[in-house]
């Protein structure tokens, strides 16, 4: 059976080794923070300015949810919708109909 500790294991962990998982953590997390940015502002823009606008926010919902299960995809959906979808949907909201 393996040791589960690495020093056990005769595997030191270095300054080097700790920073590097840190750092490989938070590039894993980019995604998810990224979409869940996303889904929770398609979430909280109103009704009514998704109706006004060309865009469906169930549409956008169900890809964004979609996109969490592919960490690329997800990402790629998540900066469509942030760059181009939200400003839209914004400049509704404020009154911004010729967009």
């Amino acid at each position: 059976m393996p040791a589960a500790d690495p020093a056990a294991a005769g595997e030191a962990i270095t300054t080097g080794r700790l920073v590097w998982a840190v750092v490989v953590t938070a590039a894993a997390c980019v995604p998810l923070g990224v979409s869940l940015w996303a889904f929770l502002d398609a979430v909280r823009r109103p009704r009514w300015a998704w109706a006004l606008s060309r865009h469906r926010q169930v549409v956008w919902l169900v890809s964004i949810l979609f996109g969490l299960f592919t960490v690329v995809g997800g990402l790629a959906i998540s900066l469509w919708y942030l760059a181009l979808v939200r400003p839209a949907v914004a400049a509704v909201e404020r009154g911004q109909l010729d967009r």
